[in-house]
């Protein structure tokens, strides 16, 4: 299908959710993270967040360095069909390694999280030109099967069990089958080529001078607010309001991430402290992260995407930021009990998806539609950052057995910068050259 060619753009939308179902499988590390601290792996709990730490900011990097620009000049669908050949291959060689740490590092870390990056913005790139009427709420849908996907990979490995509920009785998934963590990710390596490479053969990009049917771009200071006059990278980075989004994108990933990296870590300690047996616990802490987080993950995206839509970018940045800052303070306090991780986990998930609905519509709506698939990227390094500090300051806390030094700054963190959302307001046009 070629570019110039107009298509339904819902089509666009299912092709999207597909790519990033698969991309997806970063939020899936907590599936592996305990079978890489027993035998015969023996990672540390810090060795497995540098894993996933490299893996998120590879992500950002390759993002904003090469796939926001490359996409602009060729295209969505060579960009996001190249990311799932790259995912694919860093998962099978992460198979084919054994134990070797360096081995898992390079194919998740690396190669995984350089696809990742290839393919992520191509979805959000493609649909805010498609749907400049619905901003909010199809970002959030572009990055929804993001956050869904995780509870897919992740059910896949221990059965689709959730609570006293089983949708596949007497089948514990993979590793209950006797696979291995290695044949898991040779499998899932396969399974992310094919499908992603599926999806974009419907990622293209609407003729230029396309609008929907009935909408009328908004013109005067309208414009200004709706993503309607265009900034490049250069002059973006010089306003204060993309410092804003950067930090507080920055604070919210720190606490999302870090939470997702060990969370099935922590919830087995604080359960087993309060005196739960081991492996009941173990249930507990994968059904909080591959269930309530990853399913108000996915909700978060479409549901804080459409209320944007309606309040403000702004308010809900201010609100979401707040929400997060005091759900990570409480978290290491209240989580000794069960149904209290599956509720925080569920709400750091749905505020932590927010984040992928609302900070790509902010960087349309303050900087334009048009080169969003250029500007977003530099606003995601700010994730890419997260994910070092979070994973990591996690995973040395846990080492330390001193979790809550892990989980309070980060709350402290977002409510710092929902104070500091509330400066947000529209950038004044760039001087023309």
């Amino acid at each position: 299908m070629s570019e110039g060619k107009v298509m339904n753009r819902w089509l666009v939308v299912v092709g999207g959710i597909i790519i990033q179902l698969c991309l997806g499988a970063m939020y899936a590390w907590s599936a592996f993270t305990g079978k890489l601290t027993a035998d015969p792996f023996k990672f540390s709990k810090t060795e497995t967040q540098i894993i996933f730490s490299v893996g998120l900011l590879t992500f950002a990097v390759v993002m904003a360095l090469v796939a926001g620009k490359w996409q602009k000049k060729v295209g969505p669908r060579i960009v996001a069909l190249a990311g799932g050949i790259v995912l694919g291959i860093g998962y099978v060689l992460a198979g084919l390694v054994g134990s070797n740490f360096w081995g898992i590092l390079i194919g998740v870390g690396v190669l995984g999280g350089a696809g990742i990056g290839l393919g992520y913005v191509c979805p959000i790139a493609a649909l805010v030109k498609w749907f400049p009427d619905k901003k909010g709420l199809i970002t959030g849908l572009a990055v929804a099967g993001f956050g869904f996907g995780a509870l897919i990979w992740i059910k896949l490995t221990s059965g689709f069990k959730f609570g006293p509920v089983d949708l596949s009785p007497g089948w514990k998934g993979l590793y209950g089958m006797g696979w291995t963590v290695s044949n898991v990710f040779i499998l899932y390596g396969i399974l992310f080529a094919i499908l992603v490479t599926l999806g974009s053969m419907v990622m293209i990009n609407p003729p230029d001078g396309w609008k929907p049917e009935g909408w009328n771009p908004p013109a005067g200071s309208i414009a200004a607010s709706t993503g309607g006059i265009d900034f490049t990278v250069n002059q973006m980075v010089r306003t204060s309001q993309f410092w804003i989004l950067f930090l507080t994108f920055f604070v919210g990933a720190t606490a999302g991430l870090m939470v997702i990296g060990v969370i099935q870590l922590f919830g087995k300690d604080a359960l087993t402290a309060a005196g739960m047996t081991p492996d009941k616990a173990n249930i507990i802490a994968g059904t909080a992260m591959g269930l309530f987080y990853a399913l108000m993950n996915g909700f978060g995206r479409i549901i804080w995407g459409t209320v944007s839509d309606k309040i403000g970018r702004k308010t809900s940045i201010v609100l979401m930021s707040a929400l997060q800052g005091i759900i990570m303070i409480v978290f290491y306090f209240i989580c000794q009990r069960e149904f209290c991780l599956y509720l925080s986990a569920a709400i750091i998930g749905f505020n932590f998806g927010g984040n992928f609905a609302l900070f790509p519509a902010a960087t349309a709506d303050y900087f334009g539609n048009k080169n969003v698939g250029t500007n977003y990227p530099w606003v995601f390094m700010a994730y890419g950052v997260g994910g070092v500090v979070g994973p990591v300051l996690g995973g040395v806390m846990g080492d330390a057995k001193a979790w809550m030094w892990a989980f309070v700054p980060a709350g402290i963190a977002c409510l710092i910068m929902a104070v500091a959302a509330l400066k947000l307001s529209i950038p004044k046009a760039p001087e023309a050259v």
